[in-house]
């Protein structure tokens, strides 16, 4: 605290009741401990928990990165939703109780910090990468359109809001749920692709897409804008239409051919001279 009613530098706006999760593996159970938390505006929920940490109880445990929403490090469960905790402005809460637990779904580590072991598990069994038969080594040919058919989907920076929100993983622990299968779609929509018989026959188990109720929580709760429900649904038109012959699958993206002689395109304007010289 840089003085007397300032935090960070910055006027204090109000006080909160930080009401957090504490947990240890190695005794005592679960309970929920709370600190009052001086706010200046636009301090996040993330920021809270550091002046907690630093100020108030140095043993609490909670997991960050970037601190710009790019990360997907510090999900948590803040006042009932699955949120980033570096996104949320306290203020923006409009409560003067701020509850922060880990998210659910996930066996907790340690107060705040979930195990996210399972998360990656499932999103590795999806094959979320290019398949193809050939080794190409140089750059693959695609067109914007096909770009656009698969670019919102890869925006996913596997935070596990969408898990946290889902009310099919909260029943089944063995639902590769929605963030692997909105990345089996990105992979399966990328025209450089050629794994659509091996990833699918992942995809359509009984663990599988078909598990999914359509519920949506997983789309309100994604930080990005990602839609893994719209992506499952997607690929539950992709398995229908290819397995009933109503749409053929197309080879996947060739290879572009190399540069041998470089040539200016026509209209593109010489660049100026040099302002230093090279001697200089």
């Amino acid at each position: 605290m840089a003085g007397e009613g300032k935090v960070f530098g910055e006027e204090i706006v109000k006080e909160v009741l930080f009401r957090v999760h504490r947990f240890s593996p190695d005794g005592g159970g679960a309970r929920m401990q709370e600190y009052r938390v001086p706010v200046r505006r636009g301090m996040t929920v993330l920021e809270g928990l550091h002046y907690i940490r630093d100020n108030l109880d140095a043993t609490l445990s909670y997991r960050f990165s970037c601190r710009m929403a790019i990360c997907g490090s510090c999900g948590m469960f803040i006042n009932g939703l699955p949120r980033l905790a570096c996104q949320t402005q306290i203020l923006e809460l409009e409560s003067d109780l701020i509850e922060v637990k880990p998210l659910p779904n996930y066996r907790v580590i340690k107060d705040l910090v979930p195990d996210l072991s399972p998360f990656f598990e499932k999103h590795r069994s999806l094959m979320p990468y290019i398949i193809r038969q050939d080794e190409p080594e140089g750059e693959l040919l695609q067109s914007p359109e096909e770009l656009n058919a698969y670019l919102q989907f890869a925006y996913c920076i596997k935070c596990g809001l969408c898990y946290a929100a889902c009310p099919t993983v909260a029943t089944d622990e063995e639902y590769f749920g929605p963030q692997a299968l909105a990345q089996a779609f990105r992979y399966t929509a990328d025209s450089r692709d050629g794994g659509w018989e091996v990833r699918m026959e992942v995809a359509c188990s009984p663990e599988g897409l078909w598990h999914c109720h359509f519920a949506g929580a997983c789309s309100e709760a994604c930080p990005k804008g990602v839609d893994p429900a719209l992506a499952i649904q997607l690929l539950k038109g992709e398995a229908v239409f290819v397995r009933w012959g109503l749409k053929r699958l197309h080879p996947p993206a060739p290879e572009a051919p190399k540069v041998t002689e470089g040539k200016r395109r026509e209209g593109i304007p010489e660049p100026p001279p040099p302002t230093v010289s090279k001697e200089e």
